[in-house]
């Protein structure tokens, strides 16, 4: 084992903004306040402390509301999301971060401390800023 390579953490890479919305609002007023589109992902709030938080991808909205011939106005985001989500601590290895998406087939997941969104972490983040050698600031198409 090489003991030499450095350790990346999560935390390292992730992107720090992340829409966090009311699973009660439509999707046409969800998109409308996005202040973090670059993330192409909406997270759905819990409801009280033992709930649990859901994902909403810009391609679930694409798939089940514009391709279903559904009203964003009509559609509340909590119709659409995926609940629970799966997430990643902040001090992991994004080695491990890595295999997670991979056997789940996710392209990214946020990031939770204590119960607590911090973030979001894509493969794109991972490569991007997390590759040894490599390093890059975060560009607003990469996700």
């Amino acid at each position: 084992m090489n003991h030499d390579i450095k350790v990346i953490r999560v935390r390292e890479v992730m992107k720090p903004g992340v829409d966090i919305v009311d699973g009660m609002m439509t999707v046409a007023a969800v998109l409308g306040a996005m202040q973090h589109p670059e993330t192409r992902t909406i997270i759905v709030d819990k409801r009280h402390a033992d709930d649990e938080y859901g994902i909403v991808m810009l391609s679930d909205i694409a798939r089940k509301v514009m391709a279903a011939g559904r009203s964003a106005d009509r559609v509340n985001i909590y119709e659409i999301m995926s609940k629970p989500v799966i997430s990643v601590h902040p001090a992991m290895d994004v080695r491990y971060c890595v295999n997670l998406l991979d056997r789940f087939g996710l392209s990214r997941v946020p990031v939770v401390d204590n119960g607590k969104i911090l973030g979001l972490v894509s493969y794109s983040d991972i490569v991007l800023k997390g590759m040894p050698g490599f390093h890059r600031e975060e560009s607003a198409t990469a996700t």
